[in-house]
């Protein structure tokens, strides 16, 4: 039934975070029966366990809904969001493990993804979180990026995990993640979502040519370059997998396909985090990070009735490290940035970006 009740967007979004706002003995979101990660539904179940993953999550949230509190004199909510926002990064940098950050806490306290763990010690999505969420410790987070690029990215077989060694036999029961055989699915398999959040924080760090590399390795028609690898792979070389299995006698064969939710985070990973083109509040924000081989790109944007022809070029006539931008042949005073006013024209944007 259509409930009576009636209520903003604004307030609703207030609810869902207010309630993500429970947390833990280590100060961090409780679990419950699975975070992103639903496989993961025995971690919390009690109700204690907490997820290190949400935390770095719930940062982003909270950071991205203070200026919309701020707007409508939500000064409440502004005080609390900042001050949890304040008190997550403390206790998400208190799950370091010397090398990267732990995945989770069981409702007993024993750390997940933690160096101490037979299986799971590493898992990607609270290493690339790290850095998405910007709240990260910098050190640590390019350090949890490279242990990720240790332990989960096989560019040999095709593949990067989101977490190893698979569970088998550890306890505590992790949940029904352990019911797939080990390297299949999200049980130490590529999940594909998740491997997109590697591909972006690696960009986030600048590293151009491994993001590129990444992106290579996910682009589905990489798969069926030589009629071996499509053997191999086994599914439409044309779209997306949730999936591919990482362990013998089925390194490389795609699983679940046509899987939208991994297919938008490809289109986002490769248009704005590697070509680094996205519009917020009518701004158009162009902040490339190119593998080192790209002489540059061009680009198409439709934005309203306008459009956008972008051409971003190297030059060694450019301070390293920034870049120049001419709209119309006009000098743009903002380093990549530029204010877009719907006239129903089309305009030319020259980016140039030092080699």
């Amino acid at each position: 039934e259509i409930s009576d009740h009636k209520s903003p967007l604004y307030a609703h979004s207030v609810l869902a975070l207010d309630y993500c706002l429970r947390l833990g003995v280590h100060g961090l979101p409780l679990m419950g029966t699975g975070d992103w990660n639903d496989g993961m539904n025995r971690v919390g179940e009690a109700g204690r366990g907490e997820s290190v993953w949400l935390g770095w999550f719930i940062h982003s949230a909270l950071t991205a809904f203070i200026p919309l509190a701020e707007a409508r004199q939500d000064l409440q909510h502004v005080r609390e969001w900042k001050a949890a926002a304040a008190a997550l990064v403390v206790a998400l940098e208190n799950a370091w493990d010397g090398a990267w950050y732990r995945r989770a806490y069981f409702d007993d306290g024993s750390p997940l993804g933690s160096h101490e763990n037979a299986e799971a010690r590493i898992d990607a999505i609270a290493q690339s979180w790290s850095v998405i969420s910007a709240a990260g410790d910098p050190a640590r987070a390019r350090q949890a990026m490279q242990s990720v690029k240790d332990y989960l990215v096989r560019a040999e077989d095709g593949v990067i995990l989101v977490l190893t060694p698979p569970f088998n036999r550890s306890e505590p029961d992790p949940g029904y993640i352990r019911g797939y055989p080990p390297g299949i699915r999200e049980n130490g398999g590529q999940y594909t979502h998740a491997a997109m959040w590697t591909v972006m924080a690696t960009a986030l760090l600048g590293q151009g040519d491994e993001a590129h590399q990444m992106f290579s390795i996910l682009n589905p028609i990489n798969h069926a370059a030589t009629s071996t690898m499509a053997q191999r792979y086994k599914v439409e070389p044309y779209v997306v997998v949730a999936d591919v299995y990482s362990t013998e006698p089925h390194v490389g064969r795609g699983g679940w396909s046509w899987y939208t939710g991994s297919a938008g985070w490809m289109q986002r990973v490769g248009t704005e985090a590697i070509l680094g083109i996205r519009v917020e509040n009518d701004q158009l924000i162009v902040a490339p990070c190119l593998p080192g081989g790209w002489p540059g790109f061009e680009a198409r944007l439709r934005w309203r009735s306008n459009h956008y022809l972008i051409s971003v070029k190297r030059s060694s006539n450019v301070v390293r490290g920034t870049q120049s931008m001419r709209l119309d042949e006009h000098e743009i005073s903002s380093n990549n940035t530029v204010q877009l006013v719907e006239d129903g024209l089309e305009h030319r944007l020259e980016v140039i970006l030092s080699v």
